[in-house]
């Protein structure tokens, strides 16, 4: 069975660079037709999908944050890894690596406990 690990600071301040990793066991990230995705919960509203790096490397980002966004993948250590420049107190949010297989639909497969990340100075 997958699993899915996030980790990170738990606080970051304003106008710096929010990074995360996301450890995966039990899969490797290069298997075909897996897509791994950041999602993340500010508190109060919904999930917001902020991007995906897929089992060749391609990369899908959130319009509304790809300038700020960067997702890239270690696959020696089977890690996918996000970064958020430029960040404000609305990037507050717990943030969620998730994993999803493309095949004739799109399915859900597998996300991590998500972790708490804080914007504040």
């Amino acid at each position: 069975q997958v699993q899915l690990q996030e980790s990170g600071p738990g606080l970051v301040k304003p106008s710096q660079t929010l990074s995360l990793i996301c450890t995966v066991s039990g899969g490797s990230i290069a298997t075909n037709y897996y897509y791994w995705n950041w999602i993340r919960q500010p508190p109060g509203k919904g999930l917001e999908w902020i991007g995906n790096i897929g089992y060749s490397g391609t990369t899908n980002y959130n319009p509304s944050l790809k300038s700020r966004t960067s997702i890239s993948r270690d696959t020696s250590n089977n890690q996918v890894s996000l970064q958020l420049s430029s960040v404000t107190p609305e990037d507050t949010a717990v943030y969620y690596c998730a994993s999803l297989i493309a095949l004739t639909t799109n399915q859900w497969a597998s996300w991590g406990q998500g972790t708490q990340v804080t914007v504040s100075s």
